[in-house]
């Protein structure tokens, strides 16, 4: 997926300059010029800065395949967001962003982080582990999540999800409201 251009035919869309984008994402012009042109890789925080500063979802990034189907996400047809600089994978598990829910599974490699940064949006979100085992570092808080484990978490919290186990970690997460 071809992240920069996408980035780059937004900002142009609204008639932004990289420079007003960086004033709006406090990203730098050098490194949002360096993203749009897929010569780095950005991070899920960096790409949560820039779809807030273009006033869109990070599920705009998505796969914008349609779904033949509105309540029906079939497992081969998921839109997938996989980010050049890291091994986290996520798929969106509802049709699209419409309703007051968003469900995705999270598949993260061993060591690896679903970013390096902390995120916050607003809402709340419920995680459960089908596999492996995450670090969940909440604030100031860390909490280890097993197989079979879950946890609630206030999404304006600062948040991120780490691997610590020695196999591939899959979890399920619904978020509300939606905010990829």
């Amino acid at each position: 997926m071809e992240l920069g251009k996408k980035i780059r035919d937004l900002r142009k869309k609204r008639k932004m300059t990289l420079k007003e984008l960086a004033e709006k994402s406090a990203l730098s012009v050098g490194m949002l010029s360096q993203i749009e042109r897929d010569k780095i890789g950005l991070s899920v925080n960096s790409l949560w800065k820039i779809s807030q500063a273009l006033d869109i979802s990070i599920g705009s990034f998505f796969n914008q395949k349609l779904y033949p189907h509105k309540f029906i996400v079939r497992k081969d047809q998921r839109k997938k967001l996989q980010l050049a600089n890291s091994s986290a994978s996520y798929e969106l598990l509802t049709p699209d962003l419409s309703w007051n829910i968003e469900f995705l599974r999270i598949i993260i490699k061993p060591g690896e982080s679903s970013d390096q940064q902390r995120i916050t949006h607003q809402g709340e979100e419920v995680g459960l582990v089908l596999q492996g085992k995450l670090l969940v570092k909440w604030g100031e808080q860390e909490f280890i999540l097993e197989e079979g484990d879950s946890i609630r978490l206030d999404s304006t919290v600062p948040h991120r999800y780490i691997n610590i186990g020695d196999i591939t970690s899959i979890s399920i997460w619904a978020m509300t409201p939606p905010s990829f």
